[in-house]
């Protein structure tokens, strides 16, 4: 009696289907309706990952114009790290999360030489991507195509003349180092120095805002433009340009895999986005 008391209890604690008598990790196999419900919910719960991932860590752009080279350049795919200066409410889809200021910061603010991601003050539905020249509080010109900052002008050095021709009519280009204070080098362009915008009165930064301006300087739409861009607001940064992650001669978009082998440019892959520090910082 004692055995059959033991052998039913033991019945009693198998899981599902072999408390039944049935085999042990057998299931009935879904019906339709069931099948579309299970697609369903992988599929919603994909995309929540996706979002929640895009929205406070990496933000997949891609590059559709020439202000950055030779930096970025058309056809360049990159990451925005979400976290680098916290959260504000362009930091969520379409803002819809409406709160002033930034949070999770850490008093993280943007850097000068930093290329970052922010929404046009004069449209926040137009993402722009510039680097970070003048801090808040800072005084900025540029002097027959020579940047000044804080009434010092800042050291270029000739590279060598490059043949610009992604778009339009073929351009020369002369390509300069830039070194901005604190040791921190990066590339620009310059068809000129005697162009619209390299000569401008001096531009004070207002607290809470930043100067930004493309490495292409005589093809950049940037802060010296002041009925566009201005003035940068804290607020509108996005997050820093991370890295590449894809690069496209313009032959082929990001999902047309059986083009890549032809138009992928391979040496830009994963390649940082940030100025290099000299070694003497």
């Amino acid at each position: 009696m004692s055995d059959d008391n033991q052998i039913q209890s033991s019945m009693t604690n198998l899981p599902g289907d072999a408390a039944k008598g049935k085999a042990p990790g057998h299931n009935p196999p879904m019906n339709a309706k069931e099948e579309w419900l299970d697609f369903l919910r992988t599929a919603f719960i994909a995309i929540l990952l996706a979002l929640l991932v895009r929205t406070f860590a990496f933000e997949p752009f891609n590059i559709p114009s020439g202000s950055m080279k030779p930096t970025l350049e058309i056809g360049d795919y990159l990451f925005v790290y979400k976290p680098s200066y916290g959260y504000s409410r362009y930091s969520f889809p379409l803002g819809a999360v409406p709160f002033e200021g930034r949070m999770a910061s850490g008093n993280r603010t943007p850097q000068r030489g930093d290329v970052v991601v922010f929404k046009l003050p004069t449209n926040t539905s137009v993402d722009y991507i510039k680097r970070v020249i003048g801090l808040p509080g800072e005084k900025v010109q540029v002097v027959n195509g020579i940047l000044h900052i804080n009434g010092e002008a800042v050291k270029r050095t000739f590279v060598g003349m490059k043949r610009d021709q992604e778009t339009g009519a073929p351009r020369a280009m002369m390509e300069y180092v830039e070194e901005l204070p604190g040791g921190l080098k990066h590339s620009i362009y310059e068809e000129d120095d005697n162009r619209e915008l390299d000569n401008t009165p001096v531009f004070t930064v207002p607290e809470g805002h930043y100067f930004l301006m493309g490495d292409n300087r005589d093809n950049s739409q940037d802060s010296r433009v002041q009925e566009l861009v201005g003035f940068v607001p804290l607020d509108n940064m996005v997050g820093k340009a991370s890295f590449l992650f894809f690069s496209t001669n313009g032959k082929a978009r990001v999902y047309e895999f059986w083009k890549w082998p032809v138009s992928i440019r391979y040496d830009r892959l994963f390649r940082s986005i940030g100025p290099e520090r000299t070694g003497d910082e």
